[in-house]
Order: C-alpha cells, then sequence, then structure tokens
C-alpha cells in the first residue's frame, strides 16, 4: 500500500463528498436556516406589535375610564342638581298647600264666627221680645213679631 496514492484517494473522495454536500446537503440546510431565522424575526416582530398593541390598549383603557369617570360626575350633578330642583318645587307646592289649607280654615272659621252670631242674634231676640212682653204685659202678634225680629236682627 501506498501512502502517497490512499492519500490522494482520499483527498479525492473528501473533495468529491464536499462538493456533493455543496451542491446538495448544504442548500437545504441553509433554506431551513433561513426559514427559522425568518420565523424568529416574525415572532420576534409579533412580539413587539402585541406590546405596541398592549400599551395601546391599556392607554385607551385608561382614556375610557377617565372619559367613564367624567361622565359619572356629570351624571351625578344633574341627579343632585335634579334632586335640589325637587325639593324646591316640593317645598313650593307644599307652601301654597299650607295657604289653601289656611285660606280654607279661615274661611270656616268665618263661617262659623258668622252662623254663631246669626243664633246669637236670633236668641237676643227671643230674649227681647220676651222681656218686652213681660214689661209690656200682653203677647205681641206674629206678625209684628216677625217685624220686630228683622228690625232687631238688622240693627245688631
Amino acid at each position: 500500500m501506498n501512502l502517497n496514492l490512499t492519500l490522494i484517494g482520499q483527498s479525492l473522495t473528501f473533495i468529491l463528498f464536499i462538493l456533493f454536500c455543496m451542491k446538495y446537503v448544504w442548500p437545504v440546510i441553509l433554506g431551513v436556516m433561513q426559514e427559522r431565522e425568518q420565523k424568529i424575526a416574525d415572532g420576534l416582530n409579533a412580539a413587539e406589535r402585541a406590546d405596541k398593541d398592549l400599551e395601546l390598549a391599556q392607554q385607551e383603557a385608561v382614556n375610557r375610564l377617565s372619559e367613564a369617570k367624567a361622565q359619572a360626575a356629570e351624571i351625578i350633578e344633574q341627579a343632585n342638581k335634579r334632586a335640589s330642583k325637587i325639593v324646591e318645587e316640593a317645598a313650593v307646592q307644599a307652601e301654597s298647600e299650607g295657604e289653601r289649607i289656611k285660606s280654607s280654615a279661615q274661611a270656616e272659621v268665618d263661617r262659623q264666627v258668622s252662623q254663631a252670631r246669626e243664633e246669637l242674634r236670633g236668641k237676643l231676640a227671643e230674649l227681647v221680645i220676651t222681656g218686652a212682653e213681660k214689661v209690656l204685659g200682653s203677647s205681641v202678634d206674629s206678625a209684628s213679631h216677625g217685624e220686630m225680629l228683622n228690625k232687631l236682627s238688622a240693627e245688631l
């Protein structure tokens, strides 16, 4: 065995193996590596976009929350104004109802006073006639009696 010939054969075989690998194996491996590199890059880009979207969503949530708080405060303020208005209206209605009840009561009192005066006039007239009969000693007829009562009522 010749060492030089073996060395040359092995070198040629190694060169053929390298050429075969460069032509058929290496492009496939490079394609898979590039594809994997592209997937990793896409994943990183997607993660960055997701982080940006998350940040935007958080900012939007904060904005909506502040808007909701502002709307809630506005609604509460409107409710308070409406409640104050209702209380004022109720107070005005209560006051007018009180005035109406007071005037009704005053009218009732006036009516009762007037009725009591009329009753007193009638009784007074009867007492005067009775006293006059006793003083005169005679009875006054009903026509003159009615006429006297009317005159006395008018005078009182």
